[in-house]
């Protein structure tokens, strides 16, 4: 049984009163384990007919399935495709309930790892813009790795201080979402070593980062916007406090319903899940809408862009090229210069000496349709995990022309090899290489 602070003990007693036995009890369970499909590559049926291991549904995300701990899904094929995200289940709340809409302007301002904003690119549907930032310029690398790998267009990936946000960015925003830092209580059971921190910290700590994040969000969102703030803590402070903060600063600001589902705590300042009484980690969320009225966005006009063997759909926007590598950059109608911006939208590619050098996120972003020469193998194929690791592959039974291929592993796509006279160079990122 893992040993809980006596200080935390009592403040959950006052919280839980005659579920506290059960919820200390909860800590000799097994957690739970999520994925969440990516449905702008796949529909959820068509995912559930095609992967090999028994899943069942969350409850409360409509692509979100529980699988077991022995079965490896981060190794399948399909985790490589970009197909689905591992995400805790209960993680998965915010961005569900989130209402996205078509050509939103949507912010994920604390996003690393990605798993939230990966979700909210999805919900886009290659529309609008998708703003994902984390303060931490490392943990914002994760994040792009997991942008990309979603095949997500119309992000822009940065690496900033809300504050500065702000300045750039005032009532821009349809849709905000903030998963702030916090004392983590929720995640005590899945991670032992945040109770050392919460001995080391605990809610005053944080209390003044959330209330700087919430204020500096509110200053982005649009009149008639909608904004989820969530926490891994059960904290008052942290939670309910917070939200009665977030409502002195703007009149107009609301909270609106969660769907009610089976376990979930809910009273007027948001919805608490507890880990004894779902099947998940601890968490809270709210969901806000500032004044009533949201004006509907102006539909954006898409473009395609085009280099043999690749004719791509992507939102409105134009090419740069930036030290000889050729991005496709979203219209965002804001001069982004003096931000930290890790990626501008979609890296196509690179140019070297003589030739251009199509990139791996480019390869994600595709469709097979989207390219003329397409290598599919079936997922039983060894040569599939044999590409992922960079080798050089047998195509002799292949029928394929000369040039850049698009691989695809069961028509999703992974990357990009190169063939001159039937002769196989492996162009998989390497930084990307299957373990």
């Amino acid at each position: 049984m893992i040993e809980l602070p006596e200080t935390y003990q009592r403040e959950m007693k006052e919280l839980l009163q005659d579920e506290y036995a059960s919820y200390e009890a909860s800590f000799a369970q097994p957690c739970f384990h999520g994925l969440r499909v990516n449905t702008d590559k796949i529909s959820v049926s068509d995912f559930l007919a095609s992967f090999p291991y028994p899943l069942e549904p969350v409850p409360w995300c409509e692509n979100g399935f529980y699988y077991r701990d022995t079965d490896p899904v981060a190794k399948h094929l399909y985790y490589y495709a970009g197909l689905y995200y591992i995400q805790e289940p209960s993680a998965m709340l915010p961005a569900a309930v989130l209402p996205i809409e078509k050509n939103d302007r949507v912010l994920d301002v604390c996003a690393a790892p990605g798993g939230k904003s990966t979700e909210l690119g999805t919900k886009l549907a290659g529309t609008g813009l998708l703003f994902a930032n984390d303060i931490s310029v490392s943990r914002s690398h994760a994040l792009l790795r997991n942008i990309e790998r979603f095949g997500i267009a119309n992000a822009f990936v940065m690496a900033e201080d809300p504050q500065k946000l702000k300045e750039y960015f005032p009532h821009y925003f349809d849709k905000i979402l903030i998963d702030a830092p916090c004392s983590g209580e929720g995640m005590f059971r899945k991670e032992n070593s945040l109770i050392r921190s919460w001995m080391k910290n605990g809610s005053s700590h944080y209390v003044p980062i959330q209330k700087e994040i919430v204020k500096c969000c509110l200053a982005m969102l649009k009149d008639g916007g909608t904004m989820v703030y969530s926490t891994c803590t059960f904290s008052r402070q942290e939670d309910e406090e917070i939200i009665q903060y977030a409502c002195s600063l703007d009149p107009s600001l609301h909270v609106l319903p969660i769907r009610k589902t089976e376990g979930f705590v809910q009273n007027a300042c948001g919805t608490k899940l507890f880990p004894h009484r779902i099947h998940g980690e601890g968490h809270f969320v709210c969901l806000l809408q500032k004044g009533n009225e949201k004006k509907a966005n102006d539909d954006m006009t898409s473009v395609i862009w085009q280099h043999a063997p690749v004719h791509i759909e992507l939102p409105f926007g134009k090419e740069e090229i930036i030290n000889d590598k050729h991005l496709f950059v979203p219209a965002c109608g804001i001069d982004t210069k003096g931000l930290r911006i890790l990626r501008s939208g979609l890296l196509l590619g690179e140019e070297k000496k003589d030739r251009f050098e199509f990139d791996g996120a480019l390869a994600m972003a595709l469709k097979e349709k989207d390219c003329d020469n397409v290598l599919n193998f079936s997922s039983e194929d060894e040569r599939t995990i044999r590409y992922l690791k960079g080798e050089t592959l047998d195509i002799s039974d292949q029928t394929v022309k000369d040039g850049y291929a698009l691989v695809c592993v069961d028509a999703q796509p992974l990357g990009f090899a190169k063939i001159t006279h039937h002769v196989f160079k492996n162009k998989y990122p390497k930084g990307w290489i299957y373990h």
